[in-house]
This record gives structure tokens, sequence and C-alpha cells, in this order.
């Protein structure tokens, strides 16, 4: 007799069908083998997923039918397959997709004997209306799309959140109302997918599934009411004509156009442009797109960059860079008088929207500019308010000598170029025409600064800011936040005046990138500058190569290697050379190898200090004790005509020696260094006075770290003092380590550890962590200092790229990062755990080989080994 299988009570569950669509033509197209590993792959996908998100697959046959106990899980399964499906094939270069439905309903389960499971049947059998919901779900959505019933659409649309970053990014869209054959009342269907992934397209109708729409929405009705309007409204509109109009939002961007000159005067061609620019810029409202990304965009279209930019042009530079309109202006001799007017041109069409003009004398034509600019920001949206707010008459912001500002036209233009030498001889030449031209010496600072002659670029912030009152609002601020940079002030405030800058203007990218650059440099703000780097990056910042490489920097300092990788390469695609941050991430990663190649096409086209730096460091990463010595002399060799130089390079030198070289020979060169720098702590006109405190911190800090105490005490004093008054981050740690070192050495490591913890704060140097490393041994909490030693072991991005003066300290950051290793395993074996220390040591033997260890580091490897 038959077995009869008991039905179970019916049951709420998730059931989701999936289909891969054009399986059979697939088979044909790639053949039986390569199929069979296909689709092999395939099972592992579905039983990985169903792992995942605990379903249970009930039948293959005609693709996949599972139960889930949730809807979000349900989600998740068919999110997960829709898109690893879709790699699956990229990988294989096949167009792999899949079509889902997902519904909730009640369904009926039994389970086959096992004489009838042995011949076939399914173990488990589902039945229910449910079924044939999914079904008509599933086989209506096109290739890629997930469909949910009205039912499983809110319960997985609640839970969402729990599938983490991704459920904040998932698209939901509603699909009307439908009709299934075979079910009475109509039904809600609703898409959801990933960005990229989700066609977020209404179903095609089918014989068992159509959209559910009244009589006059249907085709022939809408055809009859669609003829009437369309006469209604050719009328309506030949009655009224409405003006043209542009949908401009604020912060959009315009690209202006050349000028037109009509008055046969030449002189007023880069002149009156620039002019114009000036008075536009003034709007937070509009953006300009600069010329630099216009010549980048040119350069694109594969133009030569002394293509005119007329109304065509324009349009089209317009439409690749996402810019909202096109600006038209034109200058033209009318009635004895000079006419300037603009027009605002929509770039799809070329046509003209708005237009602006005004009659005047070619001595009032700065006045006309500004009369222009204001009708066009109003059309434009800007309110009244707002243009009234940010607006300085063009007279008083610019010159009121036309050859004046063609030099300084000129100068913008050569700087765009990176021809820094004829933008200064053009800049000054505006100043010799008009010498209260603010702008000018403005941007003679930004050249120089450019040139890295920063000392050059002081006297001219400090004649703009003599001149403030000609300086529109954002060039204020610009003046403000270089004028800190250069000094020798609180490093807080500097910082905030870029913050400032980037926050009132946004889109003018120096305020982010400042801001994070600065920040990384002098108070180590890794996670903080990611922000500002990658608001820096934007496509319309025509120097954004360099805002992905600070972001690089920052993602190597954070360990973030994968997507350090991606931000320098494309960097290196924009057109930045790799530079000694690349060289470092890759020396980070033991990835030596390609380091040197980078650091070979390097020293082909020569080298900067930061160049040589990190090449001592990479020798001494990797123990070459003979080459990290001949690069240093190397270094001081080439920058024998250089004093700065010569001061970093002994800097570099002396952080080596404190853990190689006996106390007597160190002693000597340490108070050598430090008199020095201490003389030159007091020269208060150095621009690098920083640094000079610096480097007195910092021979009293290798000094007690090598066991000498009392060196100089009143130059380490006065250098206590002075950085306390700068508020300068780095120097405030470099006050602490020399602090937490004298006291560790006076047998206080409890003092030490006091001082050490309030420096940490995610921004610290990272010889703090060293220092503490040691207090903790000192103070006998050993657990703690194995903790600390690993941390400095698996920080090697930071140790690598962090600034802390010139980078000065990289050398030592690297070698800690070895040996503390060597400490990890003096620890633990002192806490008698002999297998952590034999790895510790395996570790630390990697990186530098026992037998050419320097002395004293090949007699604490040897007692470690004899402990063990």
């Amino acid at each position: 007799m038959t077995h009869r299988p008991s039905i179970e009570a019916p049951q709420l569950r998730t059931l989701l069908l999936t289909d891969l669509c054009d399986s059979t033509s697939l088979v044909e197209r790639i053949g039986d083998v390569e199929a069979a590993t296909l689709f092999r792959d395939h099972d592992r996908l579905v039983l990985d997923l169903q792992q995942r998100w605990r379903g249970r697959l009930i039948d293959r046959s005609d693709g996949l039918l599972l139960l889930f106990e949730r809807p979000i899980d349900g989600l998740g399964f068919a999110l997960d397959y829709v898109r690893e499906l879709r790699e699956m094939g990229d990988a294989r270069r096949l167009e792999l997709r899949a079509r889902a439905g997902l519904h909730v309903g009640e369904v009926l389960t039994w389970r086959n004997s096992d004489e009838a499971v042995s011949v076939g049947a399914k173990p488990l059998e589902v039945e229910g209306l449910a079924k044939p919901m999914a079904a008509r779900l599933m086989a209506v959505a096109r290739p890629g799309q997930i469909l949910l019933s009205a039912v499983a659409e809110p319960l997985a649309h609640r839970a969402a959140r729990e599938l983490g970053e991704r459920g904040q990014h998932l698209l939901w869209k509603s699909h009307g109302r439908w009709r299934f054959k075979g079910v009475p009342d109509g039904q809600q269907i609703y898409e959801v997918g990933e960005p990229g992934i989700a066609p977020l397209r209404t179903p095609p109708n089918t014989p068992k599934a159509w959209r559910d729409i009244p009589l006059w929405r249907r085709p022939a009705a809408l055809a009859a009411e669609a003829a009437i309007i369309a006469g209604v409204g050719v009328g309506v509109w030949f009655a009224t004509r409405p003006a043209p109009a542009i949908a401009f939002n604020q912060r959009d961007w315009v690209v202006v156009a050349d000028l037109r000159n009509l008055t046969g005067q030449a002189v007023l061609d880069d002149s009156l442009e620039q002019a114009f620019r000036i008075s536009l810029e003034q709007s937070r409202y509009v953006n300009v797109l600069s010329d630099l990304k216009v010549s980048d965009t040119l350069a694109l279209m594969q133009r030569p960059e002394s293509t005119r930019l007329d109304r065509a042009t324009a349009s089209e530079i317009a439409l690749r860079d996402g810019a909202r309109a096109v600006v038209l202006p034109t200058v033209a001799s009318f009635g004895g008088n000079v006419r300037f007017s603009a027009e605002i041109i929509d770039p799809h069409t070329q046509a003209t929207v708005y237009s602006a003009s005004t009659d005047g004398s070619t001595q009032s034509m700065l006045d006309s500019i500004d009369e222009v600019t204001s009708q066009l920001r109003g059309k434009l949206g800007e309110t009244l308010a707002a243009i009234d707010r940010d607006s300085v008459p063009l007279p008083q912001v610019s010159s009121k000598n036309i050859d004046a500002l063609r030099a300084y036209a000129l100068g913008v233009k050569a700087y765009g170029n990176g021809d820094y030498r004829d933008a200064l001889g053009f800049y000054e030449r505006a100043l010799e025409l008009d010498p209260e031209f603010a702008i000018a010496h403005l941007a003679l600072a930004r050249t120089y600064v450019g040139m890295d002659e920063t000392k050059a670029a002081i006297p001219h912030l400090q004649a703009a800011e003599k001149l403030r009152a000609h300086l529109v609002p954002r060039d204020a601020l610009y003046l403000d936040a270089w004028s800190a940079s250069l000094a020798d002030g609180d490093v807080t405030n500097l910082l905030e005046k870029w913050k400032q800058l980037g926050t009132l203007y946004p889109d003018y990218f120096a305020g982010p990138y400042n801001h994070a650059w600065f920040g990384t440099v002098l108070a180590n703000r890794y996670r903080e500058g990611i922000t500002g780097a990658t608001a820096a990056a934007s496509e319309r910042n025509p120097l954004r190569s360099t805002a992905y490489y600070l972001r690089a920097t920052l993602h190597t300092a954070l360990e973030d290697y994968d997507s350090a990788a991606k931000d320098f390469a494309k960097a290196n695609t924009l057109g930045k050379a790799p530079g000694s941050a690349q060289v470092a991430s890759l020396a980070a990663q033991r990835r030596f190898d390609r380091a040197d190649s980078l650091m070979k096409a390097k020293s082909e086209a020569g080298l900067y200090e930061a160049d040589r730096i990190v090449a001592i460091t990479m020798a001494t990463d990797r123990g070459r004790w003979s080459d990290a010595a001949a690069l240093q002399r190397q270094a001081r060799q080439a920058g024998a005509d250089d004093a700065f130089s010569q001061r970093l390079y002994r800097a570099v030198e002396l952080s080596q020696l404190g853990w190689n070289t006996k106390v007597p020979a160190l002693q000597s060169s340490l108070r050598t260094y430090l008199d020095g720098e201490a003389r030159n702590v007091s020269q208060t006109n150095d621009p690098e006075r920083t640094h000079a405190i610096f480097g007195v911190l910092l021979a009293g800090y290798l000094a007690e770290r090598a066991g000498m105490s009392g060196i100089a005490p009143d130059a380490l004093a006065n250098a206590r003092k002075l950085a306390a008054g700068l508020h300068h981050p780095v120097l405030d740690d470099m006050a602490v380590l020399v602090q937490a070192e004298t006291a560790r050495r006076q047998g206080k490591p409890e003092d030490a550890l006091r001082v050490l913890d309030q420096a940490i704060d995610g921004r610290e140097l990272f010889q703090i962590h060293v220092a503490r490393m040691e207090a903790l041994a000192d103070a006998g909490k050993l657990d703690e200092a194995v903790k600390e030693a690993q941390w400095i072991a698996s920080h090697r991005g930071r140790a690598y790229v962090e600034n802390n003066s010139y980078q000065v300290l990289q050398s030592l950051n690297v070698a800690d990062t070895n040996l503390s290793l060597l400490r990890a395993a003096e620890l633990q074996a002192a806490l008698k755990r002999n297998d952590a220390a034999k790895q510790s040591l395996q570790r630390f033997d990697a990186a530098w080989a026992p037998d050419a260890l320097p002395g004293p580091l090949a007699q604490r490897r040897r007692a470690v080994v004899a402990a063990l």
C-alpha cells in the first residue's frame, strides 16, 4: 500500500522564485563543457547564499524556489544573487542576468516518503496560492529585476537597515497596480535593487500579467486625449509665447565663453573678460568653471588650447563637464557709447534664454559689467539680498586701469599653464600700473607658494592685507587662510580659516583641499582630511589629481592600502607623477620591488628631500645598513648648497644613531645638533623657526631615549615654552615626549604614562606609542606593553607617511615598527610566553637578518634566544 504523506498546517512563509534568463541559448552559445563548469559555479553560489541568508531550496527544476522565515532574508538572497551572478558573467565575458519574484503568504508543506524521493520526487513539497503569486512576479520581471508583492515590500523595506550600509542605498520603486491571470483582485508590484544594477523600469505586459489601468488611461483613449490637449496647447503657446527659461539651481556651474569684442580695441579682450569673471565669481550661487578646467576639457576633445570658446564650443564643454549654462559676454560700440552685454545660453539647444546689457563709456566699463552681472545672477535665481551681500563694486576689487587688468589676465593664463616665472612678471607689471591692485598681490603670493618660495610670498600677503578693502569676500578669506598658514601661529586657527573658506565657498576647491592638506601635515588629521580631499577631487577641479594623491596618502596613514592604491592610480592617470608618498605606501606593505621601481624612475627625473628621506628609510627598513649610510651621505652632498636641507638630513641621521650607536658618540653629535637648532630658534624672523623648535625637542627626546639626561636643559626649557605658546600639535607632542622620557629615566614611569595617555587622541605622533610602550614596560605592565608593541608593528602606513616636521622622523618610526617585534619578543619572554616570543622573533628576523644586525641589536637578540 502506498504511503500517503501528511500535510502540515498552513504556515506564513516568504517565497522567492528566480530564473536565469536565456539559460538555454547560453548553453548553445558556450558549449556543454563550459556550461557545465558555469552551472557548477552557479550551484556553489546558490549554496553559499542559502547558508548566508538562511534559505531552504525547495525546487530547482526551472529556476529556483526557496523558502525563508523573513522577507529581509529573501531580499538579501535576491540582491546578492543578482549582483554576484552579474559579476560571474563579467568575469567570463558573458551576460548573466536573473529575474526574481518575492512574496509573503501562507503555504502548505508535506514531506514525500523515502520511496518517492528515491524515484525522483522532491523531499519537501510546497503548495498554496502564494506560490503562483511569486511565480507571476518572477515571470513578469525584466532581466536583473527583483519584484516584490504589496505584502512583502513593507516588511522588507522596514527591515532594510539590517543589510547594513548597503540597505541605506537601495532603490525602491512602485510599478502600480497589476492583474494576474487566475487571481481575482489587482495586485501592487514593487521593485527594489542596487544603484547601477536595478533596471527600475516598468515590467512589460504579458498574457498572464498586465497593468490594471482605468479606461481613460488606455492607449486609444490616451491618443485621443493627447490630440485634444496638443491642439489646445499649441493654440495657447502661440497666444502667450512664453520666454525661454533654464533650470538653474544654487551652486550649479556655468562656462564663460570668450569675450566677443566688436569695438576694434584689442586691449579690451583679456581685461574685460577677466573683470567679468572677477565680478561673476563673487557669487556663492553661481559657480564658474575655471580656465584650467576648460583647457583640460579642450585637451580631452583633442582641440588646441588656443581654440576660441564661441557659442558652440563653450556649449560642448558645458555638456561634457555638466555645467548648466554658458555665459557669452560681448562688448560693442553703440551710438557713441560702449555697450556691455551677456547672454545665458542653454548648452543643449545653444539658444539664448536670458540676456542683459548696459551702455556706458570706456571709463565706466567696470560699473557696466557689475550691472550686467547682477542682472544675470538675479535671472538665474539668486536672491536680491544675496546679490547685495556677496557683491563688492568691481572698480574697488579690480583695477580701473585697463592695461593693469590685461596684465593680470595674462598672468592668470600663464599661472594656469604652469609658467610661474611668466606669471610673476605679468602680476608685477599689473602692480606697476596700479599699485592698489590687491588681487595682484594675492596672485603673486599664491605663485610664490606654488614655487615653494614661501619667504617671498609673505611681503605680498602683507601688502594685500593693507589693501583688504579692495578684495572680494572670498579672496579676503583666502588671504586670511594663507597669512595664518605662513605664520608661526596657532595651528587650530589656521585650520579654522581654511575650513571657513571651504564652508562658505564649497566649490572653491582651495578651501577643502588646503584644510585637508594642512590638517594632515600639521596635525595628523588623517580621517578628517579624507572629507576635504574627497570634496576637492571633484570632476570640476582641474587640480583634482593632487586631491586624489592626498587622499591616497591619508588612506595609507590609516593602513587602507587598497583604497590608497586606487587613488594613487587615479592621480597618476590624471597626470600626477608618483611621489615619495606613493613609494612609502608600497614600502609600508613591504612591496619593495615595486617601490624600488618607482624610486628608480624618480631618480632619473630628479630627487627632492622627501624622496631622499624615503630612500634612506627603505634601506633601513630592509636592514641594509651600509646602503642607508651611503644614501645619507649622498643626500647631504646633494643638499650641500642648501643649509636647511643639511639640517633635515642631519636630523634623519641622528634619529637612526640612537639605537645602533654607542652613547658617547651619540651624545656629542646630539649636543652639536641641538646647539645649532637653538641658535635658529633665537632668529625670530626665520620662516622655518617652527622646525628649529622641533629640532631642539627632537635632540632632547633622542638623548633621553638613549639614556642621556641633562643635555642642554636651558635650550630644551625654552623650546618647550615656545611650543606651548604656538598651539602646534606636533610641537606639543614633541614636548610631551621629552617630558615623558625624562620622567621614565628618572624612575617615574607612571608619571610618563599620565602625560602620554593625555596626548593620545588618534592624531598623536607615532613616537608617543613607542615611548608609551617603554613606560608600560618600566611600570611592570608587561601585557599592555606587548599590546603597544603590536600596535607599533601593525601601523607601518602611519609610520611611513606621518609628516611630523618634513618627515625627519620617518626613518625612526619605520625602524621602530621592526624594533617593536624584538621588544615584543623580550616582553613575551619575560612573561614566559615562549611560543608567542618565538613568533615575534621570527617576524623580527624576517624584517632584519640576524647575521647583519648592528652590535647592540645583535646582543639583545641573543639575550632573547637564550631566554627561550
